[in-house]
C-alpha cells in the first residue's frame, strides 16, 4: 500500500543509543503539584503498534513518532506486534529491528488473537513508563505526541485524543458520532472519540484494568471507571485508513454487543442483581400479566386454554424471569464472598495529619 502520510518518503532515522537514565531525570524536572512522570530505571516511552494487516505502514509510524520523541528528548522503544500477519509490513519490521537493535522489537503470533491480545503482549514486553499505543499508520499529526506527554507530566494517567476536525468521509463521521454519543449517555463521561487509538497511558494503568476481546476500544471508559485521571485532548487528524461507508451487519451487531458489555462493566460489575433483577422482574411481570388475563378469561368467560400458544409463552416468560433473577442472586453471592479480593476504586493519595502525605 502506498502511504499518503507526510512522512512516507522521508528516510528512516539512524539508530541512536538511549540516553543515560540520569540524563533523563535531569531533562524532565517535576512541576509543582504534579506527578513524577518517568522513572529513572526505565525508558520514557514504549510505542506499541498492534498490526493485523500485511500492508501496515510500520516504517512511517516508527519514523513519525520516533522523530517527535527524539525532538522532545525522550528515550523510547517501539514494539511491533503482528497478529499472525506476514507480508510487506512484516519484512519491513524485520529490517527495522535489524537496523535499530533493541530500540525496535518485533513480536509475532502464530494464530490471530485480536488487537486486545496484541496490545497486552506489547505492554508485557515494554520497558517504558508511558505506553503510547498507535494504529498501524500515521493517523494523527505526530507533533501532537508532545502535547499528550505533557498532559501525562502534568498528572494525567490516560490521554485519549479527539480528532478535531475529522477528515474522513461524512458517513464515517456520522456513524462514529452516533456511537460515541451512545457511549456518553451510558457512562456519563464526556468522551467524543473512542475510535482513535493513538493514546498515551501510564504503565501502572495496565496493572489494574484487563484488556480482552474488543475492550481495547473502550480503554478510556474502563480507566475512567477505575478512578484514573483520563484527559481527552483535541488533535489534528491527518488521514483515515479503512473502509468507507456502510459496514456489514455483523459489524453493527458486534458494536451493539460491545456497548452492552460496556454498560454492564461500568454500571453493574459489583451490583449484578440490579441488572439481572431488573431484566428478570420485567420478564416475570410480563408473563404474570398475561397469565392473569388468561386466568380471568378461563374462570369468568369460559375461554379454553387449548389451542392458545400465548399461555405457553406466558409460562416460559415467568420461568425465564425467575431464572434471570436467580443469575443476579448467584452473582451477588460471588461478589459478597470475593469482596476482599475485588476493588472498584483507586486511591490517589492519603493525607495523614500526623505526618507527610503518602
Amino acid at each position: 500500500m502506498t502511504s499518503n502520510s507526510p512522512t512516507s518518503q522521508a528516510p528512516l532515522p539512524a539508530p541512536s543509543a538511549a540516553p543515560h537514565p540520569a540524563a533523563s531525570a535531569e531533562r524532565a524536572p517535576v512541576r509543582a503539584n504534579a506527578v513524577e512522570p518517568f522513572a529513572t530505571d526505565s525508558l520514557d516511552v514504549s510505542i506499541v503498534v498492534p498490526i493485523a494487516h500485511p500492508d501496515a505502514e510500520v516504517a512511517d509510524v516508527v519514523k513519525a513518532l520516533g522523530d517527535e520523541l527524539d525532538r522532545d528528548g525522550k528515550s523510547w522503544e517501539c514494539l511491533l506486534v503482528f497478529d499472525a500477519v506476514r507480508g510487506p509490513a512484516y519484512h519491513t519490521a524485520q529490517a527495522l529491528a535489524a537496523a535499530h537493535g533493541e530500540r525496535i522489537k518485533l513480536i509475532s503470533f502464530k494464530s490471530p488473537f485480536g488487537e486486545s491480545i496484541c496490545l497486552s503482549a506489547g505492554v508485557e514486553k515494554a520497558r517504558g513508563r508511558v505506553i503510547l499505543t498507535s494504529p498501524p499508520y500515521v493517523q494523527i499529526d505526530p507533533v501532537e505526541v508532545r502535547a499528550m506527554l505533557a498532559k501525562i507530566e502534568e498528572g494525567a494517567d490516560f490521554v485519549t485524543p479527539w480528532r478535531k476536525p475529522r477528515v474522513d468521509p461524512w458517513l464515517n463521521r456520522l456513524q462514529s458520532a452516533l456511537f460515541n454519543w451512545i457511549i456518553r449517555q451510558i457512562i456519563q463521561a464526556n468522551f467524543h472519540d473512542l475510535n482513535c487509538y493513538l493514546r498515551a497511558i501510564r504503565r501502572d494503568v495496565f496493572d489494574e484494568i484487563a484488556v480482552y476481546g474488543d475492550m481495547y476500544r473502550f480503554l478510556p471508559v474502563i480507566a475512567h471507571r477505575q478512578g484514573f485521571h483520563v484527559v481527552e485532548l483535541p488533535v489534528r487528524h491527518l488521514r483515515e485508513w479503512g473502509k468507507t461507508g456502510i459496514y456489514g451487519i455483523g459489524v453493527y451487531v458486534r458494536r451493539f454487543l460491545d456497548v452492552l458489555g460496556v454498560m454492564f462493566l461500568t454500571k453493574f460489575t459489583h451490583k449484578p442483581l440490579r441488572f439481572f433483577g431488573s431484566v428478570g422482574a420485567l420478564t416475570l411481570t410480563i408473563g404474570a400479566v398475561i397469565l392473569a388475563v388468561i386466568g380471568y378469561q378461563r374462570l369468568f368467560l369460559g375461554a379454553a386454554l387449548y389451542g392458545r400458544p400465548i399461555f405457553v409463552i406466558a409460562l416460559l416468560l415467568v420461568a425465564l424471569g425467575v431464572q434471570i433473577v436467580g443469575f443476579g442472586l448467584v452473582g451477588e453471592i460471588i461478589i459478597y464472598t470475593q469482596a476482599r479480593n475485588l476493588r472498584g476504586y483507586r486511591i490517589d493519595r492519603v493525607y495523614d495529619t500526623g505526618g507527610d502525605d503518602e
